[in-house]
């Protein structure tokens, strides 16, 4: 099920990065660099308290941040 507070970081088929909120068929905002998409979903994530991912060009998770509630410490 997907979390509308998570926010995904990732290249698009065009060499711009894109921002989408998980979940979303459109993305939020279109960059032209990684690293000023990647502050979006940053603080897209931190205002509604979820997750930041950042896909590599490869599309594995790179970086992950955290927002809101992270239970410490972890279970398991």
């Amino acid at each position: 099920m997907a979390n509308s507070d998570n926010f995904w970081t990732q290249k698009r088929s065009d060499g711009k990065w894109e921002s989408k909120r998980e979940g979303a068929s459109r993305a939020s905002k279109v960059s032209d660099t990684q690293a000023e998409a990647w502050a979006y979903s940053k603080d897209r994530a931190r205002d509604h308290g979820g997750e930041a991912y950042l896909k590599n060009t490869e599309g594995k998770i790179r970086e992950r941040n955290t927002y809101g509630k992270d239970p410490f410490p972890p279970k398991g």
